[in-house]
């Protein structure tokens, strides 16, 4: 048996060392990578809020000061005698008032719901059920065990994850009833939203990167959590975010 040389053992610590040296170096570069995404997140989550604070106290306020000037303008014609086609007219700008101030609410509150931030996540997802069944026709069971308190990232994360599922669910699944469920074990959170509609395979399914998985899975890796599928065709789908409580840095 030959014994190495003396210089072979320094080229093997050497290159050990250079080893090491890299692996931390790339550690290093993926915890800046995940910091940096964080703050972008951060950035696009204020940003979101901004926009739903301005379509609701600036154009909402607006359009609901447009419709009381309509109403008012009907009243004060009353005296004059408003013929049919006067009155068909301020009618049709009452209903499109009324249609743009609901829509402009609607989607100040899909960018950022006031409920989120002012009541937090518990009655957040409970809102987006009930939101969400009634523009789908969706049968939306949510069920929230005692959390312990999460700070403002993991809430909206997990609003997001469960906004995009219960999104992709109303689109594709044809499904009839939903469950969002929302629990904390040991030290990992964990949100699952199950549906009894069509199915898929769950691989080919996140192959493809559509429905939003991709986006979904890659957040959730930014938090240190991972995105599970678990379907079949004609057996339903039961997506599940695992997401840790102390989320890395």
């Amino acid at each position: 048996m030959n014994t190495p040389a003396p210089e072979d053992d320094l080229s093997l610590a050497a290159i050990r060392q250079q080893y090491q040296r890299l692996l931390q170096r790339l550690e290093a570069n993926e915890h800046e990578f995940r910091r940096l995404a964080r703050s972008v997140w951060r950035v696009q989550e204020d940003e979101r809020r901004r926009l739903a604070r301005e379509l609701h106290d600036g154009i909402g306020q607006n359009l609901t000061a447009l419709k009381h000037r309509l109403v008012q303008v009907g009243h004060d014609r009353d005296g004059a005698q408003l013929d049919p086609e006067q009155r068909a007219h301020l009618e049709a700008a009452l209903t499109l008032c009324d249609d743009t101030l609901q829509d402009t609410r609607q989607l100040s509150r899909l960018l950022r719901p006031p409920v989120l931030d002012d009541l937090g996540l518990e009655p957040a997802l409970r809102w987006l059920a009930r939101s969400q069944g009634e523009a789908s026709g969706l049968s939306i069971e949510v069920e929230v065990e005692p959390l312990p308190e999460l700070d403002n990232d993991l809430q909206t994360l997990l609003f997001r994850i469960a906004q995009e599922a219960l999104n992709n669910v109303a689109r594709h699944a044809s499904a009839r009833e939903v469950l969002l469920r929302l629990v904390a074990r040991g030290p990992h959170l964990q949100l699952q939203v199950v549906d009894d509609g069509d199915g898929c395979e769950a691989d080919k399914a996140f192959g493809s990167g559509g429905s939003g998985l991709g986006g979904m899975r890659e957040r959730l890796r930014l938090h240190g959590g991972r995105l599970e599928l678990h379907s079949s065709p004609g057996n339903g789908t039961r997506l599940r975010a695992v997401v840790p409580l102390d989320s890395p840095g």
